[in-house]
């Protein structure tokens, strides 16, 4: 029926005011949007890279130097067990991604065996709790040598993971720039596409992604001179890294075991030295990586200690006392922009594999400022014609479903706000779509009530019919269109998903304006003015 008891019409009148309420925010200053109180969600529509402006980066990750690292990994794992098993080699050899031991003694080759079958273990879970492929496969060949391949099918599935993992590890850097909503997505089976909306220095994007950030401690060998080991041969177990003094690259040689790992840090932030007043990142371990730290420290007093970062010494201070107490801090020659860098890479991980920039794009705030303009101007033009063609062909009906018209789109940019969604150009087109389908419901229960009224029914009868029956078909409509935006949004990416968005919360704000508001104010107009016939 057309009976609306006053509750129900506060209760529209209420969700409309708090559309306008949460929509106010976007049309004020940051100033003005800190004056809110803290429970008031003060958010705004964040504008995607195509209105902005900001940066575009497409990296790729390096999947070769990701299998060198995993065979030279079998390789020193393969070393490792057979010298836990005491089981003694001549020589532990790497062809391609064979490693090949040859044992003093054949009679241990049923041990050897059996010990290096333990790294034959999966890549990854499979699917319902099976098991991927195996990493390391063993076998023997003659009666002294055994085998461990690193398989293909493992070398993939961990290509596979450091892609996942690279995501995950940009995305915690990105965010640590103070960058708003940046886009971080797969692209193909090795690459990375990222967008970050508002920032126009792409060289610092690329900086913060393109290191590995593989952070180490490591004991610097003092048996023979830097200087002599780069000449020539570094002693086993060592090797020459360099580290940046006054603009020169200085050799120093560090031993290769490493000491204390990055893995093990929980925290990095940058500072000053409270001495040199100089910028230095202070870390901080867990609890693992600070008895190690200590133990390191406690047994070496007096030895100068590397700290290693992407195969770069950044300094070598020498252990005056034992560190126990799970902190340290990082020196060199740093701005406090580079520290301030340096900490965002050793809060945000290591990458699994060298990141390469393979593509980059920036887009200028002129471009974006165009597409703004022009997609306003887009969306004006069909507001305009809609609200004209609807007022001229259904009168007073057309200027109720204008109003309701005016709403929705209040309700779309509203919940996008509290969201916090991304609006691109795509999601501008999507706005306009939806003013299309939001009318398109109207139109379908304005038809309805003329072929009811038309029909023999009364006015008021013909009203309530047309809302009736319309229902159905404006909820099925709604549901494919529904169903195709949610397929957009799990399938699609970047502009596309921004459409589905739009498009899907369109989609919700039609049931509620194009039925209930419509149908309240028709219900109001109608009890006020009493009409024997449509007034279209």
């Amino acid at each position: 029926m057309l009976h609306f008891s006053p509750w129900k019409i506060a209760g529209v009148l209420a969700l409309c005011a708090l559309g306008v309420l949460l929509l106010i925010p976007n049309f004020l200053s940051q100033q003005a949007r800190d004056a809110y109180p803290s429970w008031f969600p003060a958010r705004t529509v964040v504008l995607g890279l195509d209105l902005q402006g900001g940066s575009q980066l497409l990296l790729e990750v390096d999947g070769p130097a990701l299998r060198r690292t995993r065979i030279a990994a079998t390789q020193d794992d393969v070393r490792r067990v057979l010298r836990e098993a005491r089981i003694g080699t001549t020589a532990i050899a790497l062809d391609g991604q064979t490693v090949r031991a040859t044992l003093r003694d054949p009679s241990q080759m049923s041990l050897a065996l059996e010990k290096l079958r333990t790294l034959a273990v999966p890549a990854s879970s499979g699917v319902f709790g099976g098991t991927g492929p195996n990493e390391v496969e063993v076998g023997q060949q003659g009666d002294n040598i055994v085998t461990a391949t690193a398989t293909e099918a493992g070398l993939q599935a961990r290509i596979r993971s450091a892609v996942d993992q690279s995501i995950e590890i940009v995305r915690r850097r990105v965010d640590e720039l103070g960058t708003v909503e940046p886009s971080i997505q797969r692209q193909g089976a090795d690459r990375i596409l990222v967008q970050v909306p508002g920032l126009q220095d792409p060289q610092r994007l690329k900086d913060i992604l393109g290191k590995t950030a593989a952070l180490s401690f490591r004991l610097v060998d003092r048996s023979v001179p830097p200087e002599q080991a780069a000449a020539g041969r570094p002693p086993e177990g060592s090797e020459v890294l360099f580290e940046t003094q006054a603009g020169q690259r200085v050799p120093v040689l560090v031993e290769k075991r490493v000491m204390v790992s990055g893995e093990d840090l929980v925290d990095a932030q940058p500072g000053f030295d409270q001495r040199t007043r100089e910028p230095i990142v202070q870390f901080r371990f867990n609890n693992r990586g600070a008895r190690q730290f200590g133990a390191v420290t406690q047994a070496n007093v007096g030895n100068p200690f590397a700290i290693i970062l992407d195969n770069e010494v950044i300094s070598a201070p020498r252990i005056n006392e034992p560190i126990t107490g799970g902190s340290g801090q990082i020196s060199g020659n740093f701005t406090v922009e580079s520290a301030n860098d340096l900490a965002v890479l050793l809060r945000a991980g290591a990458l699994p594999a060298p990141l390469t920039v393979i593509e980059e794009r920036t887009v200028g705030p002129g471009l974006g400022q165009d597409s703004i303009e022009a997609g306003t101007r887009a969306t004006w033009y069909a507001a305009a014609f809609v609200v004209v063609f609807m007022f001229a062909t259904y009168g007073v009906f057309g200027f109720i479903a204008n109003i309701a018209l005016l709403v929705h789109v209040v309700f779309i940019f509203a919940l996008m706000s509290v969201l916090g969604a991304t609006l691109t150009l795509p999601g501008i087109a999507g706005v306009v779509l939806t003013i299309g389908t939001a009318v398109d419901s109207n139109v379908l229960i304005y038809e309805r009530i003329r072929e009811e009224f038309r029909a023999g029914r009364s006015m008021v009868s013909a009203i309530d019919a047309g809302f009736r029956h319309a229902f159905a078909v404006i909820i099925d409509s709604n549901s494919t269109m529904g169903i195709a935006a949610v397929i957009l949004f799990l399938l699609g990416s970047g502009p596309v998903r921004g459409f589905a968005v739009v498009f899907i919360l369109g989609i919700l704000t039609t049931v509620i304006t194009a039925v209930t508001m419509t149908r309240m104010m028709i219900a109001l107009w109608y009890r006020r003015s009493r009409p024997q016939t449509l007034p279209f």
